[in-house]
């Protein structure tokens, strides 16, 4: 049996696609910093804060402990902020890195020590806000901007060791990252789209299944905007 491990799988995006590959019958690591309600037989959830690099190295020891393979792991958590630069501290900033940037590269390192030489998958998520120059997430773009910089070396450095590492950008979509913002701003992102519409949960659960695929074994180092840019 297969085994993945979903980063921020509490809510959203990550919670989604949880419930997808348990319904495929995979075994299904998640972790968040808060709790879930998620109760399954083949889902086990860690409460872990991947800014916390001691606590991400315990949450895949524990993945070779219990589960004795990670076959994917999908860097889904992360966080926000829409503001003016002219009106964002330094501390949002930082905290915004930490979690998009620092995160995601230490669950990338773990997860290919923990699948080199088993033809593992890594996902990391970016955003339409990098190609689109979104006005207002100066810091959240540049943040997904050096995940796909990221993905493209790790894509690299990776590939002896048999584990691809691709990216996967969502438009506009309602999820707790985008609470709060008007549904008119959400549409006119949409707009900018060349598809003019925003995407659903089950189309980045597509997109992500298509990374993981046998066939997508030649398949590193692309990034993977829904909607197109």
């Amino acid at each position: 049996m297969k085994t993945i491990l979903i980063t921020g799988s509490s809510q959203g995006i990550g919670r989604f696609l949880a419930g997808h590959w348990l319904a495929q019958g995979w075994r299904v690591v998640g972790c968040s910093r808060g709790e879930t309600d998620l109760e399954h037989a083949g889902y086990r959830h860690v409460q872990t804060d991947i800014t916390d690099e001691t606590a991400v190295r315990k949450l895949f020891a524990s993945v070779r402990r219990r589960e004795g393979r990670l076959d994917a792991l999908v860097n889904n958590a992360g966080i926000g902020g829409m503001n003016h630069a002219l009106l964002t501290p330094a501390a949002a900033v930082a905290r915004i890195l930490a979690v998009n940037v620092t995160g995601t590269f230490v669950c990338c390192r773990e997860g290919a020590k923990l699948m080199q030489g088993a033809g593992g998958r890594i996902v990391n998520f970016t955003s339409v806000a990098v190609p689109l120059h979104l006005e207002g997430e100066a810091a959240y773009a540049a943040s997904k901007a050096a995940v796909e910089e990221l993905t493209r070396v790790l894509a690299r450095e990776f590939a002896p060791l048999g584990v691809t590492v691709n990216a996967v950008g969502p438009g506009p979509i309602a999820t707790a990252l985008t609470r709060g913002v008007p549904e008119e701003k959400l549409k006119r992102l949409a707009g900018r789209l060349a598809l003019r519409q925003p995407a659903e949960l089950a189309d980045v659960a597509n997109a992500v299944e298509f990374f993981l695929r046998p066939e997508s074994r030649l398949v590193t180092g692309q990034i993977l905007y829904l909607g197109g840019p």
